[in-house]
């Protein structure tokens, strides 16, 4: 696979210049695209260091350590939505906790069958892929489900249509694969010489482990919010 030099990196300022140029003409500011962009390769170039460490040196300590930053990092940023509710955080965290330990269970002794099942170079991705995609649907059901609330519908209306608005990213993502988009994992492989034969496999797994662990999460999280909002004040 190519190698990519940090001069050919500076290729992708168009698209991020292209962007911070429609929000500068449209709201007159590009502090959003700008600072998100900005963030984004820090933390990227951080990680990028921190995992050839951890790569290198497999540790059961260190990768539940950065198993559970991930989880607080995905708990925070999936109620940013709805943090002026009181109480969000916890409910949150136990919907990513449980969903995602499921289906990384699942994935690494079952299908894969990792030894041991603390491999950096496995469950690290896989756990940053389960988050990632499970804090997106909790966050979208979330914001749907307060914001019918407050239209004045019925509870457990408003938990369906939040569980159906959470779940269209994962639908569409399941309708649309191989006809539309080649995911970034099967990209990844391909690129990188893997026969599309096998990295279809893998994708398969992956896309498997995201709905499910989107799905449960978000039930998960929808049901704790149901009962705070059905607990009798004082």
């Amino acid at each position: 696979m190519q190698t990519i030099s940090w001069v050919e990196l500076g290729w992708c300022l168009i698209p991020v210049s292209l962007v911070s140029g429609i929000y500068w003409r449209w709201s007159g500011s590009t502090k959003e695209p700008l600072f998100a962009s900005a963030r984004m390769l820090v933390q990227l170039i951080a990680v990028g260091y921190l995992l050839v460490v951890v790569f290198t040196r497999p540790s059961l300590w260190i990768s539940t350590a950065v198993l559970l930053v991930m989880l607080i990092a995905a708990s925070w940023i999936s109620i940013r939505p709805v943090k002026e509710h009181q109480g969000i955080m916890l409910p949150a965290m136990l919907a990513l906790l449980f969903s995602v330990a499921v289906h990384l269970s699942i994935s690494i002794a079952l299908v894969l069958k990792v030894e041991p099942w603390y491999e950096p170079q496995v469950l690290i991705p896989l756990a940053g892929m389960y988050f990632a995609n499970t804090m997106t649907a909790i966050s979208l059901a979330a914001e749907r489900f307060y914001a019918e609330l407050e239209s004045g519908i019925d509870r457990l209306l408003a938990r369906r249509k939040a569980f159906d608005a959470a779940m269209i990213p994962q639908i569409n993502a399941l309708l649309a694969v191989g006809l539309v988009a080649l995911p970034g994992m099967m990209t990844g492989q391909i690129l990188s010489g893997v026969s599309p034969l096998i990295a279809v496999r893998y994708q398969i797994m992956i896309m498997a482990m995201i709905l499910g662990s989107a799905g449960v999460g978000t039930a998960l999280l929808l049901w704790q919010l149901l009962r705070k909002e059905t607990e009798p004040v004082g």
